[in-house]
């Protein structure tokens, strides 16, 4: 473990783009660990970021805490690992016996440009290495105006930018879920201009070599007939784009994973309530415009906090994406709320995450509701099962 100790001594400064563990030696527990730097009150610090099973877990650890933490991983509960910073790419691999290969290969000089990228990217708790990375050009980005013909970001775009790239890790975290040796049918509800269908099936298909189907769903004709003319363009062969309203889309049998970004008000119920029916692996839903609750709330106990019109209309909203996520739990999903994207931008964007676990129950969320004396679309739905 000395070699490893010397290798991680090099890796672990504000040049880190990432370390990830991986390669666990038992089924249970973690099944991936990725470690990259933050700057937390001026000082850098590493942050540990734990998969097991759906459930993620995030911790900030000083360099010798990192350090001692990462050996005693590999030396434990882990086979592999691989390291990359702006000077140093590292592999590092640890047979049944114990035995530890580390390869090492330093990078070439980095341009005034990446460092300063680095820089700013440090500044803002972002030091990285995306999963779309920045110098690479992908067709549907560079005609998104996200990036220019030779990869670089479009500096208005960024924030764009970081929102693709932090919906794919948190389709990432949910990849164990799928059998790479089956074919994975998605179906996308609303997807509107389709920059994260786009993105998706780059992901899945191009860069991880899984079998995707992908059907993206919406209203506007010319938006469909625009999505199918560029997944042509691309070559994207198993993406396809339907003019459809969501409560009465049949035209599919088996479905894995449903995603809904931005459906307006119930329109997310009926998309969540054809992800029950159809039994679908994964759920992902950023809703939006929650009318439905804000016209029914009321409560004698709370009428002095719901007298003021912002107020009662953010409690609506979170209250409106909080029973969705009970009743998926009821229906059998491990359900977590997620941020999307930074709240500075817009309060609304959460997303619900849902990943099948067949664990059937009641969370209390009726009588929740029955108190505020509020009847979602989502319950009258799952009665009507």
């Amino acid at each position: 473990m000395e070699e490893l100790k010397k290798v991680l001594a090099s890796l672990l400064s504000e040049k880190l783009y990432h370390i990830i563990i991986s390669n666990p030696r038992q089924k249970e527990g973690a099944f991936k660990i990725k470690i990259r730097p933050v700057l937390v009150k001026e000082h850098i610090l590493f942050q540990k970021t734990v998969y097991e099973g759906t459930k993620v877990f995030h911790e900030n650890m000083d360099r010798q805490e990192a350090l001692k933490i990462i050996l005693k991983l590999m030396e434990q509960d882990f086979k592999q690992l691989e390291g990359e910073s702006r000077e140093l790419k590292a592999t590092v691999l640890v047979s049944k016996k114990g035995k530890v290969t580390v390869k090492t290969m330093k990078k070439k000089t980095e341009s005034d440009a990446e460092r300063a990228a680095v820089s700013w990217d440090l500044s803002h708790n972002r030091v990285k290495k995306y999963i779309l990375e920045e110098g690479r050009a992908v067709p549907f980005l560079v005609d998104l105006g996200v990036q220019t013909k030779e990869g670089k970001i479009v500096h208005s775009r960024y924030d764009k930018f970081r929102q693709i790239n932090r919906y794919l890790e948190f389709v990432e975290d949910i990849l164990p879920v799928f059998d790479k040796k089956e074919s994975i049918h998605i179906i996308d509800f609303g997807c509107g201009k389709s920059y994260l269908t786009f993105a998706l099936y780059y992901y899945l298909h191009e860069l991880r070599g899984y079998d995707v189907v992908i059907t993206g769903l919406d209203l506007k004709e010319d938006v469909i007939d625009h999505c199918n003319r560029l997944a042509g363009e691309y070559g994207y062969d198993k993406l396809t784009f339907l003019k459809g309203d969501i409560a009465g889309f049949e035209g599919t049998g088996k479905v894995d994973m449903v995603v809904t970004l931005h459906a307006c008000d119930t329109a997310t119920d009926h998309a969540l309530k054809k992800a029950v029916d159809w039994n679908a692996k994964v759920i992902f839903s950023v809703p939006c415009c929650q009318h439905e609750v804000n016209k029914q709330i009321s409560s004698k106990e709370l009428a002095p906090v719901l007298k003021y019109g912002l107020i009662r209309e953010r409690m609506s909203a979170l209250l409106t994406d909080a029973v969705r996520a009970n009743l998926l739990e009821e229906q059998g999903y491990d359900t977590q709320i997620l941020e999307f994207i930074d709240m500075e931008h817009t309060p609304k964007n959460i997303l619900i995450r849902a990943v099948k676990n067949n664990k059937y129950g009641k969370t209390g969320i009726s009588e929740v509701t029955d108190f505020l004396h509020v009847d979602t679309t989502f319950q009258k739905l799952l009665k009507e099962k």
